[in-house]
């Protein structure tokens, strides 16, 4: 005695587009931590920094800083390798500070940076963090800075080496 088989029906979904959400935190100094991103051009610093990055798809969420390094919360593109996008991010940004005055002519990034995977929940935490780095950090305690926040925020556990 035979039994038929039971009609079996499949659901064919299709994925026409890509769908990714890649929140990244990135930190890096002035070449040997001089003391050269001003008040008085921070803020068209950052205006500019955030073209560069529309330019690769990747949108500048939060930016801040001091005299010797920058924050930046990127919300960054399937397009574009991190790495790359800030080889390119850097070279554009120093170029134009380089532009500026004379005063800046030396002026140059270090060579490597720091970047952190951030989740949804953690965008607003993060960005208030961002938002307050001239209050809360001293000069040259920019590692102490980094490893205390992802400590208090739970996010991971690192340790940086500079």
């Amino acid at each position: 005695m035979s039994h038929p088989m039971p009609k079996v029906s499949y659901l064919k979904i299709s994925m026409a587009q890509t769908l990714v959400k890649i929140y990244v935190h990135v930190v890096f100094s002035t070449k040997n931590r001089n003391e050269l991103i001003l008040t008085e051009i921070e803020k068209e610093l950052f205006a500019y920094i955030g073209g560069v990055l529309r330019k690769y798809q990747s949108p500048l969420l939060s930016a801040n800083g001091t005299a010797n390094h920058i924050h930046l919360l990127i919300s960054l593109s399937t397009n574009h390798a991190l790495s790359d996008l800030l080889r390119e991010l850097k070279k554009a940004s120093s170029h134009w500070i380089k532009s500026k005055e004379e005063r800046f002519k030396n002026f140059q990034w270090q060579s490597g940076f720091g970047a952190f995977s951030i989740g949804q929940s953690q965008i607003e935490t993060v960005k208030n963090y961002i938002a307050k780095q001239k209050s809360i950090i001293k000069p040259n305690c920019l590692r102490m800075s980094i490893e205390s926040f992802w400590r208090n925020t739970k996010l991971i556990s690192i340790k940086i080496i500079f």
